[in-house]
């Protein structure tokens, strides 16, 4: 389980243009908190310290305590806007979580031991079909990562989510299908030359006579036939 991080916050009052303009210059990001059956409240966090966290890949999955001026929300950030031109953070929406609060989120997978799978070492590819998997699990027991030991795969096999232990109440939101995370796929020039291989295969079988049979030939002296000495054509009726 991912460690629950405080992040220091101030209230505030007004949500204008010019307000939320004067936050951001301060270097600040304007927020809010929101959830829990309770009413919206105003915030607004340090933009370094916010921006750290959401460099790590795990923002949106991390639970968090906001401290605002001595009171504690626990929180987890559910959306984070990003100005288009300039790509920096403008505002956070946090979801206040109240107890015994159960999440949907999507955790990153992590691969390990790469160096311990036979497919990977024969000069296989890691083929990564989910890079994130949505989870439903309580606010307490969100997994920081979703991590997969990559011992023993051989080439062309494929890992499934039922290969991954999960804690007590974790579960993947599908739940219909054990469906594919990764494969140990064979090098992408050694399945050309197979395919190539195979396809001139193919076209010579396609090409060659059935059975190995020739085309009959006339028999030796044999002349075509020709109308006999003297035949007339068969003379028209009038």
């Amino acid at each position: 389980m991912a460690e629950t991080l405080t992040l220091k916050a101030e209230a505030r009052t007004k949500s204008s243009k010019g307000a939320v303009r004067s936050i951001r210059l301060a270097g600040r990001v304007p927020a809010v908190i929101y959830g829990d059956k309770k009413s919206p409240e105003l915030i607004s966090v340090d933009y370094k310290a916010v921006n750290t966290l959401y460099q790590t890949g795990t923002f949106t999955s991390h639970l968090l305590n906001i401290d605002i001026d001595g009171k504690v929300e626990r929180v987890i950030p559910r959306d984070v806007q990003r100005e288009v031109v300039r790509d920096f953070i403008i505002h956070v929406d946090f979801l206040r979580l109240g107890k015994n609060a159960t999440l949907t989120v999507d955790v990153p997978v992590h691969f390990i031991n790469h160096e311990a799978s036979p497919g990977l070492k024969a000069g296989g590819v890691l083929n990564i079909v989910r890079h994130e998997v949505e989870l439903v699990c309580p606010a307490e027991s969100i997994p920081e990562a979703i991590e997969i030991d990559l011992t023993g795969y051989e080439m062309g096999t494929s890992i499934h989510i039922s290969a991954v232990k999960f804690a007590q109440g974790v579960r993947p939101t599908i739940s219909d299908r054990d469906f594919t995370v990764a494969t140990i796929a064979a090098p992408a020039a050694v399945v050309s030359a197979e395919s190539s291989a195979g396809a001139a295969a193919t076209a010579d079988a396609a090409a060659a006579p059935a059975g190995g049979a020739k085309a009959a030939a006339p028999a030796a002296g044999a002349k075509a036939a020709a109308p006999a000495a003297g035949a007339k054509a068969p003379a028209g009726k009038k």
